[in-house]
């Protein structure tokens, strides 16, 4: 394999305006590396016709990293999004995004009433979060694994037997509970299943974005698939409680195994010849370590992934702390608990879709993202009651969501076609994986001390990571704060800036 060009996630801009001319010199040179064939560049609608020129557009002196956002690692830069839905001018993208509206929100759906189902079942937010880590154990067993079979297998048509394996789990769950049959093993037992599908589907399917949209609309494709799933949420947890409260929690998961079929349609319409399938690699041994290997050597690659693994083991424990805050806390119904995820997603879909309008993502944005959710989860720890509580997760939802989309487009771009599933099956490793063991613990704290003490911890750690891992780049990168009185035009008058050139890469990402 052919090494990328050095830390490619160092097209991001720097703010230092004033670097002087052996940088600028430095970066034109590395702007003007071979182009992958086929980058898209113009915008058009068919992926044939567009160009790379936008792409491999010289930066000016005065912003020698480049002001067209981020370089993949062939050292092509990659311009901002053409609006808030720019990706959606693309046929296969939008088949993909219509199937996933109605898939996620039966997904969504199966959530609430598995959550609901359990709990009333039990009596017990513990089974909660034994549920939720029986559905994640997988991926921490094997989540690198899925990323191996994503960039050894075609994506598509991985996803059409995955998305069909996953609906059929759900109709057998929804058999069992209409017939009356279900217990609490046999939710952990589908649970376990769905977790093993997961394992393939997930890198597979994030993966598959950039097949679909390419690098230019990367970023605003991976923002718009958060928007999707946010939507979902929305649609999702409101229709799941009536449906729970008026015919029974099995028809909610009947109603996500149809919504499946949604997703497979789609798959199977696209136009083969649009999408930039990435090659599969041959079977041969090593290509775990390999990943693990690449990611290791890539600052830009391992600090995010760290700090997703603190965020989504702790921090993203919400089916064990929603329910403890509603059965325990504010001892409302199934109807109220629906609220409460609606609230969430409402901030997660504002966070969305900001993060659709910007451009390439940067380190210090997946920090402050981070630093912010934790701080807002201890601060909904202490909400003297059920509405604020509700309006602090929405706050809670914008954020955390922003750290969602920063990371995963910000990964993608950095990383070469043939390396992406192993990189994105890692994400999904360290983001999910740790669940198992996050879950089963808060859900513990919840039961013993309640679940106010349950989100602080959660809260805490979240927010103690993002500064350690903001503090560890900014060294990394040897920062430093520049104060110019007079900044000239599209300079700044407090900007961060590498303080040596030899670290103008790592720091630009920051």
């Amino acid at each position: 394999m052919t090494p990328p060009v050095a830390a490619s996630a160092a097209a991001i801009r720097t703010d230092d305006s004033t670097t002087d001319k052996a940088a600028a010199t430095a970066a034109t040179a590395e702007s003007q590396a071979p182009t992958p064939v086929g980058l898209p560049g113009s915008g058009d609608d068919d992926p044939d016709k567009r160009t790379a020129a936008a792409s491999t557009a010289a930066p000016s002196p005065a912003d020698p990293a480049g002001s067209t956002g981020p370089a993949g690692p062939t050292g092509a830069r990659f311009t901002r999004p053409g609006g808030m839905f720019s990706s959606l001018r693309i046929r296969n993208y939008r088949y993909f995004f219509v199937g996933q509206v109605v898939s996620n929100t039966g997904t969504w759906m199966q959530r609430i009433a598995q959550d609901w189902l359990v709990l009333n079942l039990t009596g017990s937010p513990f089974a909660v979060g034994v549920t939720t880590a029986m559905q994640f154990l997988p991926m921490l067993l094997f989540g690198i694994y899925g990323g191996v079979l994503a960039d050894r297998m075609p994506k598509r048509r991985l996803l059409v037997v995955t998305q069909g394996v996953m609906g059929l789990l759900a109709a057998g769950l929804a058999l069992m509970t209409i017939t009356d049959t279900v217990t609490p093993y046999y939710v952990y037992a589908f649970a376990l299943l769905l977790g093993l599908v997961t394992v393939v589907d997930n890198p597979t399917r994030q993966a598959f974005v950039s097949e679909m949209v390419g690098p230019k609309d990367l970023a605003n494709a991976v923002s718009l698939n958060a928007a999707n799933f946010q939507t979902a949420r929305l649609v999702g947890p409101a229709v799941a409680g009536l449906l729970i409260a008026a015919v029974g929690s099995g028809w909610a998961f009947a109603v996500n195994a149809l919504s499946f079929a949604a997703v497979i349609g789609g798959l199977l319409a696209m136009r083969t010849s649009e999408l930039r399938p990435t090659e599969p690699i041959s079977r041969e041994k090593g290509q775990l370590r390999e990943g693990l290997r690449y990611v290791k050597e890539r600052p830009e690659l391992l600090w995010p992934m760290v700090l997703a693994g603190f965020i989504g083991t702790f921090g993203f424990n919400f089916p064990t702390l929603l329910s403890g805050f509603a059965y325990d806390t504010f001892k409302v119904g199934a109807g109220e608990y629906g609220l409460l995820n609606t609230a969430m997603a409402v901030g997660s879909l504002t966070g969305a879709l900001l993060a659709a309008r910007r451009g390439a993502p940067r380190l210090r944005r997946l920090v402050v993202a981070a630093l912010t959710f934790g701080a807002l989860e201890v601060l909904a720890a202490f909400a003297s009651d059920y509405w604020t509580f509700a309006v602090l997760l929405t706050l809670i939802g914008v954020f955390g969501l922003t750290f969602n989309t920063s990371v995963n487009s910000m990964l993608q771009l950095s990383t070469d076609p043939e390396m992406r599933g192993r990189v994105m099956g890692l994400l999904v490793l360290v983001f999910t994986g740790g669940t198992p063991i996050g879950a089963p613990l808060v859900g513990w704290v919840t039961d013993e001390y309640g679940p106010r003490l349950g989100l602080l911890a959660c809260g805490a750690v979240s927010a103690v990571a993002a500064a350690v891992v903001g503090l560890v780049l900014a060294r990394a990168a040897d920062l430093r704060v520049r104060v110019d009185l007079h900044p000239g035009r599209g300079g700044r008058v407090v900007a961060v800036v590498p303080r040596a050139i030899s670290r103008q890469r790592l720091a630009t990402a920051c």
